[in-house]
């Protein structure tokens, strides 16, 4: 049995991350989805998530496809893979060919980890969602 790990923020929940989960979900026989919590967000983007970590756990939880949701506790995915582990790795192709993800792939390759790309959604995002109620908010 083939176990997929896909992480994200999944704040605002949209039909890019609907897209994601979905094409992950061809690429394994167990869906893991990872759930970064609200401080590793802070850290890693310098902003605080509109959605709590626990009520994104529930709706990333809520999908059909999802056989388990995962809260990670540190940044580092191969503590992530030590704690909860899978055999591949998903993520956007927004992250190919970028040193992010060329480590990623080095780091995995030795445990035995494989990492896939998945088509990332150009035409919506987190920040876009955000960006959108920002301006809409001011507009008032």
């Amino acid at each position: 049995m083939i176990v997929g790990y896909a992480p994200g923020a999944w704040d605002m929940f949209h039909i890019g991350h609907l897209a994601l989960l979905q094409n992950a979900r061809e690429l394994c026989d167990y869906l893991v989805v990872g759930v970064v919590p609200d401080h590793l967000i802070e850290i890693a983007k310098g902003k605080t998530p509109i959605v709590e970590t626990q009520d994104r756990a529930a709706i990333v939880a809520s999908i059909g496809i999802v056989d388990e949701v995962f809260v990670e506790q540190r940044p580092d995915k191969l503590i992530t893979w030590s704690q909860r582990p899978f055999d591949v790795f998903l993520k956007g192709d927004d992250w190919k060919g970028t040193a992010k993800g060329t480590m990623l792939e080095q780091r995995f390759a030795e445990v035995g980890v494989r990492v896939e790309y998945l088509p990332y959604t150009r035409r919506t995002s987190s920040t876009m969602l955000r960006a959108q109620l920002q301006e809409r908010e001011a507009a008032r």
